[in-house]
C-alpha cells in the first residue's frame, strides 16, 4: 500500500498508522534524480508485503512541516516507523536487494505464511518455491510473471499467467505479455504464411509440420486466432 502524505495528513497517515502497521517514509522531490530510481523500488518491495507495510511518500518541497519532522539533511531519505517512532533509516539510492532487506527485517513475520515470506523475498527461486507450495497463489504468479517480463522471458510469463486464466488483474498482465510476445506485424506475417501453406498441408508433410509450428507461435500471442486456424487445418485434413 502507498499513500501520498501532506503536512495536513502526516499525523494520521504516518504517526497514527504506524501503531498498527510498519510505515516506510520516503522523502523525495521531483528534481532529485536518485529519488526517481529509488521510488519504484520502494513501491515494488512494499507492494509485495501484502499490506504488512505501508509506503508513505512525502514531497519535501510541497510539505516542509512533515519533512522537517525527520530533520533530513539530504534526499532521498527513507525511515521506518513503528508506534510513532523512527526505528531505522537510510539516505541515498539503494539496490532492490538492500531495500528488501531493510523492509523485511522490521516486519513482524510471526503471522506470515511460508508462501508470503517467499513472495516477499522476491527472487525467482523463492517465487517458484512459493508456487510449488501454492500453485494458485495470485501474488506469487503476478510477481514471478513481472520478473520474467522484465528479463524478456515473455513466453515463460505467458505460460505462467495462463495457469490462472480467470483472474481479471492477471488477465491484464497476460494481455500485455501476449502483445510483447507477438506484435501485430509478426502476427500478420504468421497468418499470411498460414494462408499460403493451408492448401498444401494434406499433400505435404513438410508444409503440415511448418503449419503446426506456426500455429504454436501464433498461440503464444493470439490463442483465439490460433484456434481458428486449427479448425481450418482440420477441415483440410479430414
Amino acid at each position: 500500500m502507498m499513500v501520498d502524505v501532506t503536512d495536513m495528513t502526516f499525523e494520521t497517515e504516518v504517526l497514527q498508522r504506524s501503531t498498527t502497521s510498519l510505515v516506510i517514509v520516503d522523502l523525495w522531490a521531483s528534481w532529485c534524480g536518485p529519488c526517481k530510481s529509488l521510488g519504484p523500488i520502494l513501491e515494488k518491495v512494499i507492494g509485495q508485503t501484502n499490506g504488512k507495510a505501508v509506503l508513505a511518500k512525502i514531497n519535501v518541497d510541497e510539505n516542509p512541516q512533515a519533512s522537517a519532522a525527520f530533520k533530513v539533511q539530504s534526499i532521498p531519505a527513507v525511515y521506518a516507523l513503528k508506534d510513532g517512532q523512527v526505528i531505522d533509516g537510510f539516505m541515498g539510492a539503494k539496490p532492490e536487494s538492500e531495500v528488501r532487506d531493510f523492509v523485511n527485517k522490521h516486519l513482524d513475520l510471526s503471522g506470515v505464511s511460508p508462501v508470503d515470506e517467499l513472495i516477499m523475498a522476491g527472487d525467482e527461486p523463492s517465487l517458484k518455491k512459493a508456487l510449488e507450495l501454492d500453485p494458485t497463489s495470485k501474488p506469487a504468479v503476478a510477481a514471478l510473471a513481472q520478473l520474467l517480463l522484465t528479463e524478456g522471458r515473455v513466453d515463460e510469463a505467458v505460460e505462467l499467467l495462463e495457469t490462472l486464466p480467470d483472474d481479471e488483474e492477471l488477465a491484464a498482465i497476460l494481455a500485455a505479455a501476449r502483445a510483447a510476445a507477438l506484435p501485430d506485424e509478426a502476427k500478420s506475417k504468421i497468418q499470411s504464411e498460414l494462408s499460403i501453406l493451408l492448401p498444401t498441408v494434406k499433400s505435404s508433410d513438410d508444409d503440415r509440420a511448418s503449419f503446426i509450428s506456426l500455429l504454436d507461435d501464433l498461440a503464444i500471442g493470439d490463442p483465439a486466432a490460433a484456434a481458428d486456424w486449427r479448425r481450418k487445418l482440420s477441415a483440410h485434413l479430414f
